[in-house]
């Protein structure tokens, strides 16, 4: 006698096993789209039909770029492995779906990620995206879509960023007024392209860059000019302060001098700053000899002694009050579990996310209270800058000269170093 069970022929109503190990470990801290592309083809997998990413993207409403990075970060998690058809084409490949189960306990044996490894992964994963979710959001002002929190993780596999990069370009961004995820991602593909790969370097860089683009558009406003500059015209501006030496003042004077002509430009003022510096005059327009490069540097010699001392303040405040910390890192985890939730399916998510923002109000206002109630300011650990309008950089945030720029003298540069 024999047994059987009966087989529809309707793939819809057959089942799909998931493991748990993926539900728990994985999934909670994937962006949503690519949870789909996962589910979509790994039902697939199982009834064994090839399905094209072109058809996974149709079926899914998707674009097949997303895919293609849904695809990407799966195999970054150690979830599939791509198996190469073509050596030619990279996008050619079959996806193998990895026994989470075998890659935990060893008994695969291509067990190319340990325990250990394993445990590093989710740690990372789990820690520093939602770090950067959060950080991510609090710029927007606004809780990003599972769509373009997909994008916002493709970036790190794409460039080869860190997540504090990305959360960093996105705050940078954000702070001009520019909150859309595609004005991000070309700001950071140009960076890259630079060859700007660490935060610490770019913040070098848009300190220098910033403050001489506000001096750029002071030149062109003068030239009556309201477009922005070509590679050639900033190549000939920065050859003024940094070849010549000359201030801006000096350069505002040199423009003037072309009121007299029918079409301003830049060839007609380089010549005559070109003809200054030979005849060594118009070096600075400061009777004290201060460069223009001098005063750049005392600025950020200035940032970075306020932000040390607003490290300073904070480590005192954490020495006497280690409840200021421990609140920190609960708002920091509270954080992680808003990016969390905010890939999840749950029904009630609207009113789960309103939740985790009042525990945040609360931890700030017990913060505010252990502050005041010690004797501390509410802003003690905030970077002090001598210059609250310009924040210590000499340039307002209408492109004009802070008024302290005038007030830096050879011995205020020569106190700062000294006092370091």
């Amino acid at each position: 006698m024999g047994f059987y069970k009966e087989k529809t022929k309707d793939y819809f109503l057959l089942d799909t096993q998931v493991e748990n190990m993926f539900i728990n470990e994985y999934m909670v801290s994937a962006p949503g789209d690519y949870v789909k592309v996962f589910l979509f083809a790994q039902m697939y997998s199982d009834l064994g039909v090839d399905f094209s990413n072109e058809d996974i993207a149709k079926q899914l409403s998707l674009d097949i770029e997303d895919v293609l990075k849904a695809w990407n970060y799966w195999e970054k998690m150690g979830v599939i492995r791509k198996i190469r058809i073509s050596p030619d084409n990279p996008l050619e490949y079959d996806v193998e779906f990895v026994l989470l189960k075998d890659k935990l306990y060893g008994s695969h044996e291509d067990a190319s990620v340990t325990v250990s490894d394993q445990g590093i992964n989710s740690q990372m994963s789990n820690r520093e995206y939602k770090d950067m979710f959060d950080r991510v959001e609090k710029a927007l002002g606004r809780v990003i879509s599972g769509t373009e929190m997909g994008e916002v993780m493709s970036w790190i596999n794409d460039f080869g960023i860190e997540p504090d990069y990305v959360a960093f370009a996105v705050e940078y961004c954000a702070a001009k007024k520019r909150k859309t995820v595609k004005y991000v991602e070309a700001v950071i593909r140009n960076w890259v392209s630079e060859g700007h790969r660490t935060v610490e370097d770019l913040q070098e860089h848009i300190g220098q860059m910033e403050g001489r683009a506000a001096e750029f558009r002071r030149i062109f406003r003068a030239l009556g000019w309201s477009r922005n500059w070509t590679e050639e015209e900033k190549r000939i501006m920065d050859r003024w302060f940094d070849e010549f030496g000359f201030s801006t003042d000096t350069i505002l004077e040199a423009c003037s001098k072309t009121a007299g002509i029918s079409s301003p430009n830049i060839n007609y003022v380089n010549r005559v700053l070109e003809s200054w510096a030979a005849e060594g005059s118009h070096q600075s327009a400061r009777k004290d000899g201060l460069s223009g490069s001098d005063i750049a540097a005392y600025y950020k010699q200035l940032r970075a002694k306020d932000e040390a001392e607003a490290a300073t303040r904070r480590e005192e405040v954490y020495d006497r009050l280690p409840q200021i910390k421990e609140l920190e890192e609960e708002e920091n985890s509270l954080g992680a579990d808003l990016s969390r939730l905010v890939v999840s399916d749950r029904i009630d998510k609207k009113e789960a996310i309103e939740i985790i923002k009042e525990k945040i109000e609360d931890i700030n206002a017990r913060r505010a209270f252990l502050l005041t109630d010690n004797g501390f300011e509410l802003d003690y650990m905030d970077v002090r800058y001598e210059c609250p309008d310009c924040k210590d950089t000499g340039m307002l945030e209408s492109g004009e000269r802070c008024p302290c720029h005038k007030e830096i003298t050879p011995q205020k540069i020569k106190l700062l170093q000294t006092t370091e």
